[in-house]
């Protein structure tokens, strides 16, 4: 009876350590590893059950159709552990979640990757996939083949029919977050949100195949850029997108301790303050930028985040045609490149240079740095612009016959509005029969925030008076109870989409201007009609000019599609 029970002990022990056992700890493993060095993290590694069984496919896989031999379960272990490593490298090199498509631009990263970087993709990729491919059993041909159907299988409907992959993944996963690549591969695995992008991508280029044609589009970007260059005025542009900028006194059932804004920012703006309408509420502040670039609804058609799709190819947005004109285009992020799939958004929008601070890109050139933001988590909007304005000062000096196209795009007032006691410390009180504590901390911020806008805005007059500058909200934060808030405390009198509505601020010429209300698509045309003296809207319907029109949505409809058949190639 004992050897009976011996033996099954074994057997059972036998059972559970095994080849495939010893695999996923060492997956694990390495995942836990690479995220406490800053990779994606791994928390949610044994919840990914579709990615638990590609994994242990691709493990089995590998290993039938190695020689025999010793090392035979630790080889095989090797390609799908550098495809991993593949993500991690790239995702810690360049902040961007690793896509199939950038399989293409590995050549071009490579004679800019660090060379730190470069040796240990040598030593850690290089080397290890060779000697795997060394040790293939090149004589078990059936093997290899029948065993690569599933994966030849998965990628033809990634390819053939890729609306059915992405359907799968959308019901059967755990969700995909809007704003963030690597949490949604956090939560479903590298390589199953590899595939979702590429099957992401297909679908837009399927659904776009009839408004792709890039020769046509450069052509048009190229007569309309040479417009501006000939008879526009060639002035400065300076565009800000504030995050989460909520302007309190627009509550008419909330009364305050004292004026919520600073006497500088009443002083220089006075009424000339206006409304743009955002594509968003509450978050997803790429849909927002999306708008102000493009000049486009956010129709999400494609994705519910249009620069998810992006791939960096140019589609001639405001800064493409700007930078076609002359401009130097420069854009100025004040947190993370791997939100939103920004970068490649910002370049297929068309900027030149892109900055992000320091302490999120170590291994890139940039003028900014985060500081120590302490207990608010997020950079203060003065830090940020007193930077933009050192830079700015620079351009001007080094470059004073090149206009600049400057966007900035802040961090401070993301929610949960932690103010630092000591540096900002709370000076007013929300005085309302409903409580929202965001609100009494958004409303501080904004007191401190339009202190920061008043000085960086009339430095930048003195600095740069003939210019154009716009400052915007990308939406109104969520404050802790959402729309509710809002309705309760009438924001906006409760008119009509008003929780859509932002604070617009616009200064020509070193005077703050009125506009009637806008929405943010429309302000590529205010740049346009600015920098050609008012012509661009001579001939044209704008929204903010005296001609009365409805806006054509067919027409904006046909444009996005040309849009983002363009961005996705």
């Amino acid at each position: 009876m004992t050897l009976l029970h011996s033996g099954h002990a074994k057997n059972f022990l036998q059972i559970l350590i095994n080849r495939y056992s010893i695999f996923l700890l060492g997956m694990y493993l390495y995942v836990s590893v690479i995220s406490s060095r800053g990779g994606i993290n791994s928390e949610l590694f044994f919840t990914q059950w579709f990615e638990l069984l590609l994994l242990i496919y691709l493990y089995g896989y590998f290993y039938l159709i190695l020689q025999p031999g010793r090392w035979r379960t630790i080889i095989a272990f090797v390609p799908v552990l550098l495809g991993y490593l593949v993500h991690d490298l790239y995702y810690l090199i360049y902040g961007k979640v690793f896509r199939l498509i950038s399989v293409l631009e590995l050549p071009e990263l490579m004679q800019v990757i660090p060379f730190g970087y470069g040796l240990s993709a040598l030593v850690f990729i290089v080397l290890p996939l060779l000697i795997f491919i060394f040790v293939i059993n090149y004589g078990n041909i059936k093997t290899i083949v029948s065993g690569a159907l599933p994966l030849i299988l998965l990628v033809g409907v990634v390819f053939i029919s890729p609306v059915a992959y992405t359907d799968f993944i959308q019901k059967t996963g755990n969700g995909l977050v809007k704003y963030s690549d690597a949490k949604s591969v956090e939560r479903n695995g590298r390589y199953t949100m590899m595939f979702y992008k590429e099957a992401e991508r297909q679908n837009a280029l399927s659904v776009t195949v009839p408004y792709r044609n890039r020769i046509k589009l450069e052509k048009d970007a190229e007569v309309k850029a040479q417009g501006f260059k000939k008879k526009g005025n060639q002035k400065n542009i300076h565009l800000i997108v504030l995050e989460s900028f909520l302007d309190p006194r627009l509550f008419k059932r909330a009364r305050f301790s004292k004026p919520p804004a600073h006497p500088d920012f009443e002083k220089l703006f006075k009424e000339n303050i206006g409304l743009s309408q955002s594509p968003v509420f509450g978050g997803a502040t790429a849909q927002a930028e999306f708008e102000v670039l493009c000049g486009v609804p956010a129709f999400e058609k494609l994705s519910s985040v249009e620069f998810n799709v992006f791939t960096g190819a140019p589609v001639y947005c405001l800064p493409g045609i700007l930078g076609k004109a002359g401009y130097r285009t420069v854009a100025t992020n004040a947190y993370k490149p791997n939100f939103f799939n920004i970068y490649a958004g910002y370049k297929g929008a068309g900027f030149n240079e892109i900055y992000f601070p320091k302490e999120f890109t170590p291994n890139q050139d940039t003028y900014l740095r985060t500081g120590d933001v302490g207990e608010e988590d997020f950079m203060f909007d003065g830090d940020l612009l007193d930077q933009n304005l050192k830079f700015i000062a620079n351009n001007l000096k080094q470059n004073p016959d090149v206009p600049i196209f400057n966007y900035v795009m802040t961090i401070y007032g993301h929610i949960p509005h932690i103010l630092d006691s000591v540096k900002r410390p709370e000076i007013l009180q929300v005085i309302s029969d409903y409580s929202d504590d965001h609100l009494q901390r958004s409303a501080n911020q904004f007191y401190y925030r339009t202190q920061a806008i008043a000085q960086y805005v009339s430095k930048l007059i003195e600095l740069d008076k003939e210019s154009l500058i716009i400052l915007v909200s990308d939406h109104v934060p969520p404050l802790r109870n959402g729309p509710n808030t809002y309705r309760e405390l009438h924001y906006l009198d409760n008119v009509k989409s008003s929780f859509y509505l932002n604070r617009l601020m616009i200064i020509e010429n070193g005077k703050p201007v009125s506009y009637h209300p806008l929405k943010h698509y429309n302000l590529p045309d205010v740049v346009y009609n600015y920098i050609s003296a008012g012509e661009f809207c001579r001939d044209k319907s704008c929204a903010f000019s005296d001609k009365e029109s409805l806006p054509d949505l067919q027409s904006l409809l046909e444009k996005y599609y040309v849009l983002m058949s363009h961005a996705s190639e």
